[in-house]
């Protein structure tokens, strides 16, 4: 099995793309050990030490590494290998529940949440994706727009300007109720 190693916009974290499906939807963030139990190939992943956070996203595994812990020419091969085991393995890549945080959405609001939503996945999800990350609506309030910056974007140097600079500028120009937009 080759699996493609691709560096993100993150230097701690780096995108591998097996040339299967992962997901096969969308992506999914585990942030810590604990939240691993629900997959395998995440738990295996943490296991392995100086991992602090895995995304799985449609057709990627991004893995972001400890920054005081092993570097990468000594981290990657492990991965390498605990990726091929898994996937020509057959073994499930869940087993369990994965939990989504959000809030509900006021139903007048529901028009401008469509417009919204419509916008991430048409003109920024597919960007991000494309540097190894995700960033999930997870509500709106009062104008303020609130998303879940995952994968290579979380804890990426240049995440603030992008939330900032590129995703909350299309929003306030397409959706002029935005006023504001927060990660959470």
């Amino acid at each position: 099995m080759f699996i493609e190693t691709e560096q993100t916009p993150n230097p701690l974290t780096l995108m591998f793309r097996p040339g299967k499906t992962v997901t096969g939807g969308d992506g999914v963030d585990i942030a810590n050990p604990e939240a691993a139990a629900v997959s395998p190939l995440a738990a295996a992943l943490f296991a392995l030490g100086d991992i602090d956070r895995v995304f799985l996203g449609h057709d990627f595994v991004s893995v972001t590494r400890n920054p005081a812990g092993a570097d990468w020419p000594g981290l990657k091969p492990q991965i390498l290998g605990v990726l091929v085991d898994h996937f020509t393995s057959g073994q499930p890549l869940f087993t369990g529940e994965v939990a989504q945080a959000g809030f509900d959405d006021d139903p007048a609001d529901a028009d401008i949440v469509l417009q919204i939503r419509e916008l991430l996945e048409t003109r920024v999800r597919p960007q991000v994706a494309a540097d190894g990350g995700d960033i999930v609506y997870r509500g709106f309030r009062e104008g303020t727009v609130f998303l879940e910056m995952q994968g290579a974007c979380s804890g990426c140097p240049s995440s603030t300007m992008t939330l900032k600079m590129g995703i909350e500028s299309l929003l306030k120009y397409y959706v002029p109720e935005v006023t504001d937009v927060r990660a959470v």
